[in-house]
C-alpha cells in the first residue's frame, strides 16, 4: 500500500500562511533530535517558496513546540530559476534570525555571483569575524537547503564614506536613546532618594539630580530638551561611582570575549588600560579607555561634562578595576565593536592568582634570561629582580644568550632600590669545543688495520624511539673491500612516509626480514674488533650501542667519523654531506640513502682520506687527531649552551673579555666562546652545563659511552637539570619516548654529579616571569618564522615550592638538595659585585687646565685688548674657575683640538646644545656663539662698548664707528648666561656636541685616536629594542595568520608585552667613548661590532652608552649638512662664509617677504623667501615667519627656539601672540628665557635655574608637589598666570645657544641665496636634494608646476618619495622664476655627483638621472679622466657599467654621435 504524503497545511493546521507554495509543500520526513532539541524537516515543493515565508514558519515551529533550532531542507519537483542577487536581502534577514551576530555585519551588504562562487561585499568591517565563526559554511548550507544550489561563499570589505555616515547616524540615535533612558533612571533615582529622606520630589527645573539642558550628541543639537542627571554629588572618598547616575546596576556580568554587535546593554568588570580624552565641540569631553577582563580587551567611551573630565580620568587611572555598564555597539570611528558607558564604578579588578614563595629557605635561580636575550627573553631585568625581592630570594642570576647587556639595568635597580639582593652576573654562552676528535676510543692500532665501513637506515632520528630498517657494512683492508654484510631489519613498526621518500625502503620490503635481536649477533660477528667507520658516526654508532645495551651485548670498538675528518682535511669545503664531498673528490655516486650504496661512497671517500693522512706521516690511529689538531675554523665548530658566572671582579673582567672576543673575533651567527679561550680567561669564573642544548645533555641524548660523558662533565664546575616541561618538545618530536625518559636523563646527570663530586642544580631556564606571559614569546617566535611557536615550554620563574614539586620523582631529600641547597652553595661562591664601575674616569691631558686658560685669555686679549674690560674679565674668571674646579677642562681642550683641526682642513664646525652659553668655549674656538651681552668692539684699537642700548642681540645693533680710531665697529654678543651650561654650582653634567661636516665626520673620529692614542676610543654603542609599532605588527600578524578575530584594544594590550625586547645593536651617530690611558675598556664594558657585523671595522661599546657615560667621557662628533654646504659655497665663490655680514638687510628681508629674490609671492607660492634655508624652509616654520614677520636676528633665534620645542609654539606662544597677551619678544621661546626672566622678576638664581630645567624637560606637571612650590615662589615675585600656564604646557625646550649657532649658519647660507644665487642652488641641490629627479626638474617650470599639482591632488596618499620631492620642487620653481636655468646633462661636462655653476646656468650631475645611481656615475667620471670614450662598448668596459645605464644615457641624449663598437678602417 502506497504511503500517503501530507502537505504542511494538513499537518500544521494552526499555522496561518498566505503562501500557497509553502502550504502545498509535501513533507518527506520530520526528525526531532532530543539531545540538541533540533527539528529537521525535509519537504518537496512544486513552486518556489519565499525565504521570508520559511522564516515565519520556522518561528511558528520554535514557539509552538518549544524547539531550539529548526532546519528545513527543500527539494523542488521541477527546476526553478532563482536569482540569488534579488533574494539576498531576504537571505540576510533569515541568516540574522538564526545567527544574530551576523545581522550587523551583513547589513547593507551586496553580492556578486561568479559561477558557483558568491562574493559577499560587506558594507562594514567584519570579514575576520564571519570567517572565524564559520558563517561562510553556514550560508553555504542555508543556500543548499533552501535553493538546492551548491555554492562557495567569499567575503570582501567595501566600506564607503556614505556607509560610515549611516552608521554614525545610527550610533547617534543609540546615544539619544541612552540619554532618554538615563533621564528615566535619574528620575527613578531621585524619587528613591527623596523617599529615603521623606521628601516629595517635584519634576521641575530645580529637582534634585536633574538639570534641563539643550542636549547635543556628536555635535548636533537634539530637537527637544532632556533632563540629564548630574554626576553623583556624594563626596568622592565615600563613593566608588566614577561616572554615571546610580550605583544600582541591573545587567548580568558578561565577558568581553563573549560580546557581539547584538549584545546591547552589558556589564563588564576588569582593569583599565590606555586612558585618553578628547574635547568635543559641545564642550563635553570624550573619555576613552581600554578595559581588560582576563578574556579580552575592549575600548569603552564615556561622554563626560568638561569640568568633571580631569577628575573622571584621574579616578580611572587610580582604580584597581572598574565595572562598566553600557551599550555594546559598532564604533564607526574605530570600525570595530566598542562600549558606550552609562555607568562606571570602581571595583577590585581582575582576581589574579598571586604566586608566593613561602619556603623557609629559598632557592636561587641560576639560569635566567631578560629582554636582552635577543627576541627570546620577554621580561625586563628590573621586573624579574622585583619579583625576586618580593619572594624573599637572597640571590638570583642573570644569564642572557651570548650577551651581558642587562647588567646596567640590574645594577641601576639594586643601587636605587634593593642593595641587599645579590645579583650573580653571568651569561648563557655559546661554548665551542675547539676540536672534537675524529677517532673515538683509539687503542694504538696501526693505520693499516682492518676497517668496517657501515651505514644504517632507520625509521627516524632518535635511537630511543626509532628502529633500524637496513644494515650495510663493507670490510676493507689496504683500501680493498674484502667482505660485505647487508640485510633488511624488520622494525616491527610502520615506516613513516617521509622516511620512505628518503630511503626508498617500504614496509613490504622489511615485513619478512629478521628482527634486530636476530640480526645484531651477526653484525657483531662480522665486525669483530675492527675499527668502525661511518659518516656522521654519532648517529650510526648511537643506534648500534643503544641496541647492544638493550639486547645485553657490548660494543666498544674504536670508531672514526668521516664527517669530522672531512672538516679537518678539506677546510675549504662549505658543506660536508657525503655526496657533496664525493663529488668534489671526483667520486661518482650512483644512489644515495640505501645502506650499501652509501657505504660504497663512504669507502671511496675514506680511502682518499687514509692516503692523505699517510702522506702527512700518520702511522697509528691516534696520529689522525694529532696531525689534524691545527686551529679549526671556528665557524664550523659545533656550539653548546653553557652558563658562565662571575665569582668576583677578576671574573667579571674576564667575562667582559670573553664577551668581547666572542663578538669581535668569533662571531658567526652567534658569538662563540672557544673552550680553549674560556680556559685562558677562566679565573674568577664558574662554568655550568646549562640546558638540553648543553654539551653534557646532548652527549647523553646521543647515547655516548659513559667514559665520554664523564670526560665532558669534568670540564664543568656544576651540572644543571630542568623541569620536564622545558624538554617536552623532545617527546613530541620523538627524540625520547615519554616523560619517564626525560626524568631518566635528569637522574643520570644527578648520578654523574654524585660520582664526580660535582654539585647538581635545578634551574627554570627563565624566559618570562609568569605562566601567562608565554603568549608574548609565542607571538615573537611566530613572527620570526618558528614552526613550533605555539608549543611554548613553561619557561617561567618558579617558586621554591613549585620547583620541589617538579623534582619530587628524585625523592624528597635529593629534590631539596638540587633545588635549594646546591643553588645556594653556588650563590655563596659568588661575591657581591657591581658590573658598572662607580668611579668617574675622564681622560687626562697634561697641563690642560693651564692650556685652556692660556688659549681663552690670548683670544680675549686679541679681541678686547689688555687689560680686559671688567665684564669680559669677570666672565672669563667665573667660567674658568667653574670649569677647572669641576674637572671639565680636558673636555674643552679635546673639543678645541677637534674644532681647530677641522678648521685647519677647511671645514667650519657648528656647535650644538648649550655649549654656546660658555664664553670660554667661544674664546677657545669651540663655538662661534659669543654669549656676552650685545656690544661693540673695535678690531683695530680694541675699544669696546657694553652699554645696554635695549637690544637682545649684538647683530641687531645699529652700525657705528669707533669713537677712538674711526674704524667701523664689530657688533657681537647674544646674551646667554653661562649657568645654562653648567648650573650655578657647576653641578650640571656638561655635554659638548659639535656639528662637523658630513664629509669630515669620519676624519674627526679618527683624529680622536691621534689625541688619545690607539685603543682608547670606541664608538658609543646602542641597543635597539622592539618598538610599539613593530610589536603591534607582530601581534596583528599572529592573530590574522590563525584566523582569530581580535579587536584593536586587545592587540594593543598584548603588544605592550612584546615591547622593549632586544632586536639588534647599533651605534650613536657621532658618539665617541674615551677610555683614559692606562685603563682597559673591559673595566667598564665589553665591546663588539655594531649590529654584530663581523665585516665592520667599527668597534662599539657592548653596553648602551647611556649606562656608562657617567663614568667615561662621551664626545658627540656629529655629521651635518650645513658645514658641508658652507664649504661648497666657499669653493664655488671664493667668498669666506664666516665673513658674511650677519646684519645684511636684504638677507634679513627674505624671512618676511620675497622682494630681495626679485619674485612675487604668487610666482613661488610663498609669502616669504626662505625655501631651502636651514631651520626656516619647512612649511611649518614658514607659517611661523608669516605670523611673526621677523626683522631682527634676535627674532630669528626666538623662532628657531619655538620651532624646535615641543608644545612651545602650537597651542602656546602662538595663541598668546594671536590673543595679544604677549609679543614675540615677550613669549617663552628658548629655555634660557625662563631663567633670565625669573631672575629679573626677583626669583633667586638657583631656584630660577631649577624651574628652567624642570620646564625644559616637560616635567612641570609630573611632580605636582614640587611644581606647586615653584608656582608659589613665582607668584610671590609677581610672575603672571599666563607665564606659569605657558610653562606647564611645554614638553621640551631648545637652548638659546643651539638656536643661535643654527641661525648663524642659516643666515650665512641665506646670504648666498640672495647675493650668489647660482652658487646657492648648485650647493643646495648637491648636498640636500636626495630626491632630485632631472626628468621632472630640468625641463622648465611647467613640468615642475605639473608635478607639484599632481602631488597636491594626491594629498596624504602621495608617496613618501613625492612628499620629500615637493620641497625640492618648490626651490626649483623659485630658481626658474629668478631666471636661472638648468643646462643639459653632458657626459663630459657633468660631474658625477655635484651640480656645477656655469655662466649660462647650472649643470646637473650624472647621478641626477633617475635610476642611474652614484656608483655608476662615479665609474663614468673616473673613466673619462683617461680620455674620451672611443665607443659605447669602450665606455661600458672602462666605466664598468651595464646595459641599463647605457639605455638611460641614450634616452637623455648623452651618447649622441657615439658608435656602438670600436671600428678602425685599414684604408683611412
Amino acid at each position: 500500500m502506497e504511503k500517503t504524503v501530507k502537505t504542511i497545511k494538513e499537518i500544521f493546521k494552526d499555522h496561518n500562511s498566505s503562501s500557497f507554495a509553502l502550504n502545498a509543500a509535501k513533507i518527506k520526513s520530520i526528525n526531532l533530535f532530543k539531545k540538541t532539541n533540533k527539528l529537521e524537516i525535509d519537504i518537496t515543493a512544486d513552486e518556489f517558496i519565499k525565504i521570508a515565508d520559511l522564516y515565519t514558519f520556522e518561528r511558528y515551529l520554535e514557539k509552538r513546540f518549544n524547539i531550539k533550532e529548526v532546519i528545513i531542507k527543500i527539494e523542488y519537483e521541477n527546476e526553478i530559476e532563482i536569482n540569488l542577487k534579488e533574494e539576498w536581502n531576504d537571505i540576510v534577514k533569515y541568516m540574522s534570525f538564526k545567527h544574530p551576530l551576523a545581522k550587523a555585519i551583513l547589513k547593507n551588504s551586496t553580492v556578486e555571483i561568479e559561477n558557483n562562487n558568491i562574493i559577499v561585499n560587506l558594507a562594514f568591517k567584519g570579514k575576520e569575524v564571519l570567517q572565524a565563526r564559520g558563517f561562510d559554511k553556514i550560508l553555504e548550507e542555508i543556500i543548499q537547503n533552501i535553493y538546492e544550489k551548491k555554492v562557495k561563499v567569499k567575503y570582501t570589505e567595501n566600506i564607503t564614506d556614505e556607509m560610515i555616515k549611516l552608521i554614525q547616524e545610527q550610533v547617534e540615535q543609540n546615544e539619544r536613546e541612552a540619554v532618554k533612558q538615563a533621564q528615566r533612571e535619574a528620575e527613578e533615582f531621585a524619587r528613591e532618594m527623596a523617599e529615603k529622606s521623606g521628601k516629595n520630589v517635584k519634576n521641575d527645573e530645580n529637582a534634585q539630580g536633574e538639570q534641563k539642558t539643550q542636549q547635543t550628541v556628536a555635535g548636533e543639537v537634539l530637537p527637544f530638551n532632556v533632563v540629564e542627571p548630574q554626576q553623583h554629588t556624594e563626596p568622592e572618598e565615600k563613593t566608588p561611582l566614577i561616572y554615571g547616575r546610580s550605583l544600582k546596576i541591573k545587567e548580568q556580568l558578561v565577558k568581553v570575549a563573549d560580546l557581539s554587535i547584538d549584545s546591547g546593554k552589558v556589564l563588564l568588570d576588569g582593569e583599565v588600560l590606555n586612558t585618553d580624552s578628547r574635547e568635543l565641540k559641545s564642550g563635553k569631553v570624550l573619555v576613552m579607555f581600554d578595559l581588560y577582563d582576563g578574556s579580552s580587551t575592549i575600548t569603552c567611551k564615556a561622554f563626560v561634562e568638561g569640568d568633571k573630565s580631569k577628575e573622571t580620568l584621574k579616578k580611572l587611572k587610580d582604580a584597581k578595576g572598574v565595572k562598566v555598564e553600557g551599550t555594546a555597539q559598532f564604533d564607526p570611528f574605530a570600525k570595530e565593536l566598542g562600549v558606550i558607558a552609562n555607568t562606571i564604578i570602581e571595583s577590585t579588578g581582575i582576581k589574579r592568582e598571586v604566586r608566593k614563595d613561602e619556603a623557609k629557605e629559598k632557592r636561587v635561580e641560576l639560569h635566567m634570561h631578560t629582554q636582552m636575550s635577543q627576541m627570546d627573553g620577554m621580561t625586563a631585568a628590573t621586573d624579574l629582580l622585583k619579583r625576586a625581592v618580593k619572594w624573599g630570594m637572597k640571590s638570583i642570576a642573570i644569564t642572557d644568550h651570548g650577551v651581558v647587556q642587562a647588567f646596567p639595568e640590574a645594577h641601576k635597580y639594586l643601587e636605587k632600590d634593593h642593595p641587599d639582593l645579590k645579583v650573580i652576573y653571568g651569561v648563557e654562552a655559546y661554548l665551542a669545543p675547539d676540536k672534537t676528535p675524529c677517532v673515538s676510543f683509539p687503542r694504538g692500532q696501526s693505520i693499516d688495520t682492518t676497517y668496517c665501513v657501515l651505514d644504517l637506515e632507520t625509521t627516524g632520528l632518535s635511537f630511543r624511539t626509532e628502529k633500524i630498517t637496513e644494515v650495510g657494512i663493507m670490510k676493507i683492508k689496504d683500501g680493498e673491500v674484502i667482505d660485505e654484510f647487508s640485510c633488511f631489519v624488520n622494525p616491527e613498526k610502520p615506516i613513516p612516509q617521509k622516511v620512505v621518500e628518503v630511503t626508498n625502503i617500504t614496509d613490504d620490503m622489511v615485513k619478512d626480514a629478521e628482527t634486530i635481536d636476530k640480526v645484531f649477533p651477526k653484525i657483531l660477528e662480522f665486525v669483530g674488533d675492527s675499527i668502525l667507520v661511518a659518516h656522521n658516526a654519532d648517529f650510526d654508532i648511537g643506534f648500534l650501542k643503544y641496541n647492544a645495551k638493550e639486547l645485553g651485548y657490548t660494543l666498544d670498538n674504536t670508531y672514526i667519523d668521516t664527517l669530522r675528518l672531512a672538516k679537518d682535511l678539506f677546510p675549504d669545503f662549505k658543506k660536508y654531506k657525503l655526496g657533496i664531498i664525493a663529488d668534489k673528490l671526483g667520486i661518482t655516486v650512483e644512489v644515495a640513502h640505501r645502506a650499501l650504496d652509501d657505504v660504497d661512497t663512504t669507502v671511496k671517500v675514506f680511502n682518499v682520506m687514509i692516503k692523505m693522512l699517510k702522506e702527512k706521516g700518520a702511522k697509528k690511529i691516534e696520529d689522525i687527531d694529532t696531525l689534524e689538531s691545527g686551529k679549526a675554523d671556528f665557524r664550523k665548530l659545533q656550539t653548546y649552551h653553557a652558563i658562565i658566572l662571575a665569582k668576583n671582579y677578576v671574573g667579571l673582567r674576564n667575562l667582559y673579555k670573553l664577551i668581547s672576543y666572542s663578538h669581535l673575533h668569533y662571531f658567526y651567527k652567534k658569538p662563540r666562546i672557544l673552550k680553549s679561550m674560556y680556559k685562558k680567561y677562566s679565573e674568577g669564573l664558574i662554568l655550568g652545563s646549562a640546558c638540553e642544548s648543553g654539551e653534557l645533555y646532548r652527549a647523553i641524548v646521543a647515547g655516548k659511552a659513559d667514559e665520554e660523558i664523564e670526560a665532558i662533565a669534568n670540564d664543568y664546575d656544576y651540572l644543571e637539570i630542568q623541569p620536564n616541561g622545558n624538554n617536552m618538545f623532545m617527546v613530541r618530536n620523538g627524540t625520547v619516548p615519554d616523560i619517564e625518559a626525560l626524568q631518566d636523563i635528569n637522574r643520570k646527570i644527578v648520578e654523574l654529579g654524585e660520582k664526580l663530586g660535582k654539585l647538581v642544580v635545578a634551574t627554570c631556564d627563565v624566559h618570562f616571569m609568569d605562566p601567562q606571559d608565554e603568549i608574548y614569546r609565542r607571538i615573537l617566535m611566530a613572527g620570526q618564522g618558528y614552526d613550533d611557536a605555539d608549543e611554548q615550554a613553561p619557561l617561567y620563574l618558579r617558586t621554591t615550592e613549585e620547583m620541589l614539586k617538579e623534582f619530587e620523582y628524585l625523592g624528597e631529600e635529593k629534590a631539596y638538595e638540587i633545588v635549594v641547597t646546591n643553588t645556594n652553595k653556588i650563590a655563596d661562591m659568588c661575591e657581591k659585585i657591581s658590573p658598572i664601575s662607580p668611579e668617574k674616569c675622564p681622560p687626562h691631558i697634561d697641563g690642560c687646565e693651564q692650556t685652556i686658560k692660556d688659549i681663552a685669555y690670548d683670544k680675549a686679549h686679541k679681541l678686547y685688548g689688555d687689560p680686559l674690560p671688567d665684564i669680559v674679565q669677570d666672565r672669563l674668571d667665573r667660567e674658568l674657575n667653574s670649569i677647572i674646579k669641576n674637572g671639565f677642562s680636558v673636555m674643552y681642550i679635546i673639543a678645541q683640538k677637534l674644532v681647530w683641526k677641522s678648521n685647519e682642513d677647511g671645514y667650519i664646525v657648528g656647535s650644538r646644545g648649550s655649549v654656546g652659553s660658555s664664553f670660554v668655549a667661544n674664546m677657545t674656538g669651540i663655538t662661534e656663539v659669543n654669549s656676552l651681552p650685545p656690544h661693540y668692539r673695535c678690531p683695530e684699537c680694541k675699544y669696546s662698548d657694553f652699554t645696554d642700548y635695549g637690544y637682545q642681540c649684538g647683530f641687531d645693533l645699529p652700525d657705528k664707528n669707533c669713537p677712538k680710531c674711526g674704524h667701523k665697529l664689530i657688533k657681537d654678543g647674544i646674551d646667554i648666561p653661562f649657568e645654562t651650561f653648567l648650573g650655578f654650582n657647576g653641578d650640571k653634567e656638561p655635554d659638548i656636541d659639535l656639528n662637523f661636516s658630513g664629509e669630515y665626520q669620519a676624519k674627526a673620529h679618527r683624529y680622536t685616536e691621534v689625541i688619545f692614542g690607539k685603543g682608547t676610543t670606541f664608538k658609543a654603542g646602542t641597543v635597539g629594542t622592539v618598538a610599539d609599532k613593530t610589536a603591534y605588527g607582530y601581534v596583528k600578524k599572529y592573530y590574522e595568520e590563525r584566523g582569530i578575530p581580535v579587536n584593536n584594544a586587545e592587540v594593543l594590550r598584548v603588544a605592550q608585552g612584546c615591547t622593549g625586547i632586544k632586536r639588534t645593536t647599533g651605534q650613536h651617530p657621532g658618539g665617541i667613548i674615551v677610555v683614559p690611558k692606562g685603563r682597559e675598556i673591559y673595566e667598564f664594558t665589553p665591546v663588539q661590532h655594531p649590529a654584530d657585523d663581523p665585516n665592520s671595522d667599527i668597534i662599539t661599546t657592548h653596553f648602551d652608552y647611556h649606562s656608562i657615560d657617567q663614568n667615561l667621557l662621551k664626545l658627540d662628533i656629529l655629521g651635518h649638512d650645513d658645514p658641508t654646504m658652507i664649504r661648497m659655497l666657499f669653493d664655488i665663490t671664493g667668498i669666506d662664509p664666516t665673513k658674511v655680514p650677519l646684519d645684511d638687510k636684504e638677507t634679513m628681508s627674505i624671512f618676511s617677504s620675497t622682494d630681495a629674490l626679485g619674485v612675487t609671492p604668487e610666482q613661488i607660492k610663498s609669502k616669504v623667501g626662505s625655501y631651502g634655508v636651514p631651520e626656516f624652509g619647512t612649511k611649518f616654520v614658514r607659517g611661523m615667519l608669516v605670523d611673526t614677520k621677523p626683522t631682527t636676528f634676535d627674532e630669528l633665534i626666538r623662532i628657531s627656539g619655538l620651532s624646535h620645542g615641543t608644545d612651545v609654539w602650537l597651542g602656546n606662544a602662538q595663541s598668546l601672540i594671536d590673543e595679544g597677551t604677549v609679543t614675540l619678544n615677550e613669549a617663552i621661546c628658548c629655555r634660557d628665557d625662563i631663567m633670565i626672566y625669573l631672575i629679573k622678576k626677583g626669583v633667586p638664581p638657583n631656584p630660577a635655574f631649577k624651574i628652567m630645567e624642570t620646564v625644559r624637560k616637560g616635567k612641570a606637571l609630573k611632580d605636582p608637589e614640587k611644581w606647586a612650590e615653584y608656582v608659589a615662589l613665582m607668584k610671590e615675585h609677581d610672575v603672571p598666570d599666563w607665564y606659569i600656564k605657558s610653562c606647564e604646557k611645554i614638553k621640551y625646550m631648545f637652548p638659546k645657544a643651539h638656536a643661535a649657532a643654527y641661525v648663524t649658519n642659516a643666515f650665512r647660507i641665506a646670504w648666498f641665496k640672495v647675493h650668489e644665487p647660482k652658487a646657492y642652488y648648485a650647493s643646495y641641490f648637491t648636498i640636500r636634494a636626495d630626491e632630485f629627479d632631472s626628468d621632472i626638474m630640468c625641463y622648465g617650470k611647467e613640468k615642475v608646476l605639473n608635478k607639484m599639482k599632481e602631488i597636491d591632488l594626491a594629498g596624504n596618499s602621495a608617496t613618501t618619495k613625492d612628499k620629500n620631492m615637493y620641497a625640492i620642487l618648490e626651490l626649483v620653481l623659485e630658481m626658474y622664476e629668478r631666471g636661472i636655468k638648468f643646462l643639459p646633462i653632458d657626459l663630459y661636462k657633468s660631474h658625477a655627483t655635484k651640480f656645477i655653476v656655469e655662466e649660462d646656468g647650472i649643470r646637473p650631475p650624472l647621478n641626477s638621472i633617475p635610476g642611474l645611481g652614484t656608483v655608476a656615475a662615479e665609474g663614468i667620471d673616473e673613466a673619462k679622466k683617461d680620455g674620451k670614450f672611443m665607443s659605447i662598448d669602450d665606455m661600458k668596459i672602462r666605466s664598468k657599467i651595464g646595459k641599463s645605464v647605457i639605455e638611460l644615457l641614450e634616452k637623455i641624449g648623452c651618447l649622441k654621435g657615439m658608435s656602438q663598437s670600436n671600428q678602425m678602417s685599414l684604408f683611412g
